[in-house]
């Protein structure tokens, strides 16, 4: 199994677990990767930059039915095919708490639910990213990539 390293984010330090890995606890917060064939779906987010779909779990949902709900309202995209590839652990002083992955098709594209929240949405290659991305690093770009390859493995079968 592939080794990711960790990152940080501000005070938080970050660790990603692969599938078929599931936090121990409900996941606080979804995210998901949104592809169309070579291209990913980034939403430019207020205070944030251009990131994937994510946001908090609602507690009458699931972290699944939250990224579908997410990637509607931060980049108009409903989505196909999601597949859960992991999820990340968050830790700041002694609080832990975990985000879960997903990685998704692209099915159409729609307005913006919550354009006071997101300015606008780009499909880019992974090429493009590290120029762009609010929180680029080694653990961002291989998830990134485990998340395309994941997608490519299930168009396979």
């Amino acid at each position: 199994m592939r080794r990711f390293p960790a990152g940080q984010y501000g005070r938080q330090r970050l660790q990603f677990f692969p599938a078929p890995f599931h936090a121990p606890i409900r996941a606080f917060a979804g995210l998901v990767f949104p592809w169309d064939g070579d291209k990913v779906l980034v939403a430019d987010i207020c205070e944030r930059g251009w990131c994937i779909p994510s946001g908090r779990v609602e507690p009458t949902e699931s972290s699944l039915e939250a990224v579908r709900r997410e990637a509607l309202e931060e980049a108009g995209a409903v989505l196909k095919d999601i597949q859960y590839i992991g999820c990340y652990q968050i830790t700041e002083r002694q609080e832990v708490r975990w985000a879960d992955c997903y990685v998704a098709h692209i099915d159409r594209l729609e307005e913006i639910g919550m354009q006071e929240e997101s300015q606008g949405r780009r499909l880019v290659s992974l090429e493009e990213l590290p120029g762009m991305y609010h929180l680029w690093n080694e653990l961002t770009k291989m998830v990134f990539e485990h998340s395309k390859e994941i997608l490519e493995r299930g168009a396979a079968r």
